[in-house]
Order: structure tokens, then C-alpha cells, then sequence
């Protein structure tokens, strides 16, 4: 195992910084809750109003997403990387099991954001989180999906949003929620294509056994603009490093199984990277505070506190970031604030590697 060669007294003073901002560390895809205005529901927003004309065409150019966690400080994240993403998704709005959407605790931040995204030329999202519970009930009943879809689309044109992510956490093969699942996908992407605005989704890598890796219905992709894979948090998955949670292998894998066994074209696929590293225990600390500890942007793994962190520093990302060149078409990141600000950030590698100016 490879260990960095700095004494432990050096860092035990930044340790208890990144102590203190473990607890507000890692909020992968699960967390939040998010403001609805308090007429939310009454369609308001679509009476004195005409959809565009014309046919709604997908964009196909090659993307850069981050995810927003609600609870992050706007002012923490130089405002410069704006200008290294294409796209925002705003994480999270709940939806209840009958369509209609759970009140955002962070207002504030979610106008600011959104504000700051529009003026530097990026598109911006809400994204539907939720677990199985929650989506199997409300797939599976054609009022709640009508309830869902006319809520989400409402919430879209009252913020002048481009569109909305699913982060069904997670759906599970069988017959049933194939059928559900791919009816709520695609009465979503009409209502919200006839307003030209996008559909993604966040997927699993589709490398783990079990019903959650098959929970994506193939037929439903022809609705999805694009689909965001998560491909990290695989603490064990690869036999040649099993401490690293986010391999470039595993990235490999992960890109060939969706493109070549799911039928996911390649202008959909975008290829997911943490912006924060893990222990074998599953615990976490953002990239920011691991570089604040010591850990050199250029590799992979730093010891804190004699507990080792697999993280994936500007090399590996500037691969993954080439992977998804050649077999992808864009790149998301989990999230926005856990990258560092500066020469070092991961956003700044992953478009140095792509040749973006920003």
C-alpha cells in the first residue's frame, strides 16, 4: 500500500480541521431536501403560457455535469468554475409517493446558484432524488405519475430551468417496475420535450450483483436525453485495488456494459467521477479537505490519521475524462463544491485534458 512520507504530527493539526468538515463531507446522491413554493401544485405556471414550436432536438454536444448538494455555501466555490461545466443539477427535490413534491430547506442557495449557473452559460436542473419505496409506489400508479409529472414540470418553468435529472435510488429488475419505471421515464420526457427542456437520469455502474444492476429498463433509454453513471462508491469491486472505490477499470467496465450490453448510445453515456475519496470503512472525506491535509492532487491515496483514503486525483481524472472523448460524451462529477477551488481542482484537469478554454 502506498504511503505518503510525512510524519503523523505534521498533520495532526489539519487532521482536526478535516475532522470537523467530515460531518458536512459526503452527500452522494441522497441527501437533501428542497424547497417548492407553497402554490406549488395549482399549474399556475403553464396557464398563461405556450409551449415552443417547432420539434424539440437533444443536445449533443459532449457535457461537463456537477451536482449542487442544497446545503453547500455558494460562496465557498470560485465563481471561475462556472465556466468548467455545461451543465448543474441542483440535488435534491423529493417527490411523496402520490406526485406531489416535498418544501427545500435552502431557498437561498438554490436561486443563488441558479443564478450564477444562467450567467455563465451553463444549463441548469432539478434533480429528483428518492429511494425504491417511494418510486415503486408512485410508478405504479398512473394519477401519481400524472400528479409527479405535472408537478416537476411546473416547478421547471416557474425557475426557468433546462431540465430535470431522475435519481431513482435505486429501481430493481422485474417485470413490474420495467413496466413502470420506463412509463414514468417517458410521460416525464414527453411532458418536458414539448416545453424543450431535457431528461436525465443517474444510474449505477451496472457492475454489482443483484436486481439493482439490471433496475433501468433498456426500452426506457429512447426517452433519456443523457444518463449520468455513478461510478464510484465500489469499495471491493476491483480485485487489483480493492481499497479504491472509483478504479479507472471499473470505469472501463462500467462505460462497456452500458454501451455494449444495455444499448445506451454513446452520445447519452456520461462517465461519473467522484470529487471526494473513501476508507474501506465507507467513510469519507471530500478531495478539498484530503488536499488540505496533505495529499498530492496527483494520486490516488493519502493516510489520515494512520487510516488510508482512495480518492481519484487530476491524473486519474484527466484519463477518465480522455475515456469518455473517445467511448462517451461527457463527464459528471459528485459534486460541485467537494473539488477543490484553484490549480489543483478536478474540473480544471478534466477540461485542460479535453482542450475547453474557460
Amino acid at each position: 500500500m502506498w504511503r505518503q512520507g510525512k510524519s503523523h504530527k505534521k498533520y495532526m493539526k489539519r487532521f482536526l480541521y478535516v475532522a470537523i468538515l467530515t460531518v458536512f463531507a459526503l452527500q452522494s446522491c441522497k441527501e437533501e431536501v428542497d424547497w417548492v413554493p407553497d402554490d406549488y401544485s395549482t399549474g399556475d405556471a403553464t396557464e398563461n403560457i405556450t409551449p415552443p414550436s417547432g420539434t424539440y432536438e437533444a443536445d449533443q454536444d459532449f457535457k461537463i455535469v456537477a451536482y449542487y448538494a442544497a446545503g453547500r455555501n455558494p460562496d465557498s466555490i470560485d465563481v471561475r468554475k462556472y465556466k468548467m461545466i455545461t451543465h448543474l443539477n441542483f440535488a435534491f427535490l423529493y417527490p411523496n409517493a402520490d406526485g406531489s413534491l416535498q418544501e427545500l430547506s435552502n431557498r437561498e442557495n438554490f436561486d443563488e446558484v441558479m443564478t450564477l449557473a444562467r450567467e455563465n452559460g451553463v444549463k441548469t436542473a432539478i434533480s429528483l432524488a428518492g429511494g425504491e419505496s417511494v418510486y415503486s409506489a408512485l410508478a405504479a400508479n398512473p394519477g401519481s405519475r400524472r400528479n409527479l409529472v405535472g408537478n416537476v414540470v411546473n416547478f421547471v418553468l416557474r425557475h426557468n430551468l433546462d431540465g430535470v435529472d431522475l435519481d431513482w435510488e435505486y429501481p430493481r429488475a422485474n417485470k413490474a417496475n420495467n413496466i413502470t419505471y420506463t412509463a414514468l421515464v417517458k410521460e416525464l420526457s414527453d411532458s418536458l420535450h414539448t416545453w424543450h427542456k431535457y431528461l436525465s437520469v443517474a444510474v449505477t455502474p451496472a457492475l454489482y450483483p443483484g436486481s439493482v444492476r439490471d433496475g433501468v429498463a433498456e426500452e426506457s433509454i429512447q426517452y433519456i436525453d443523457f444518463v449520468n453513471i455513478m461510478m464510484y462508491d465500489g469499495i471491493g469491486w476491483d480485485s487489483e485495488d480493492p481499497g479504491q472505490h472509483s478504479t479507472y477499470r471499473m470505469a472501463q467496465e462500467s462505460l462497456d456494459i452500458w454501451l455494449n450490453s444495455k444499448g445506451l448510445p454513446k452520445e447519452k453515456a456520461i462517465v461519473g467521477v467522484p470529487a471526494y475519496g473513501k476508507n474501506t470503512s465507507n467513510s469519507a472525506l471530500t478531495y478539498r479537505s484530503l488536499l488540505w491535509a496533505g495529499a498530492d492532487p496527483t494520486l490516488d491515496s493519502f493516510e489520515v490519521n494512520d487510516v488510508m483514503y482512495y480518492y481519484n486525483g487530476t491524473e486519474t481524472v484527466k484519463r477518465k475524462a480522455e475515456l469518455a472523448k473517445e467511448h462517451a460524451n461527457g463527464v459528471m462529477v459528485w459534486e460541485f463544491y467537494q473539488d477543490t477551488n484553484g490549480e489543483h481542482s478536478l474540473l480544471k484537469a478534466m477540461n485542460d485534458e479535453l482542450g475547453r478554454s474557460y
